[in-house]
C-alpha cells in the first residue's frame, strides 16, 4: 500500500490534546488521537491525525470552540 498525505495537529500539553479529543468526539469531527510521529518535534507526546480534506473544518471548529494546538503539519504516512 502506498503512502498518503495526512494532517497531524500537535499540542504543547497533554491537557490540550485531551481537550481537543473530547471536543472532536462531542462535535462528531473526524480524526483520532495518536502518538506523536517521530518526524515531528513537539512538547506533548500526542497528536491528532486526520485527512487533508478535513483540515479547514477542524481548524474552524478549533477557533469556534477555543481549542488550543501547537502546529498543523501534512505528512506522508
Amino acid at each position: 500500500m502506498g503512502k498518503r498525505r495526512q494532517v497531524v495537529i500537535t499540542f504543547q500539553t497533554t491537557t490540550q490534546a485531551m481537550a481537543w479529543e473530547r471536543a472532536c468526539k462531542q462535535e462528531g469531527l473526524p480524526g483520532r488521537l495518536i502518538p506523536m510521529p517521530a518526524v515531528i518535534s513537539a512538547h506533548c507526546g500526542l497528536a491528532w491525525l486526520a485527512e487533508p480534506e478535513d483540515r479547514e473544518l477542524l481548524l474552524e471548529k478549533a477557533q469556534e470552540l477555543a481549542l488550543r494546538y501547537d502546529q498543523v503539519v501534512e505528512l506522508e504516512r
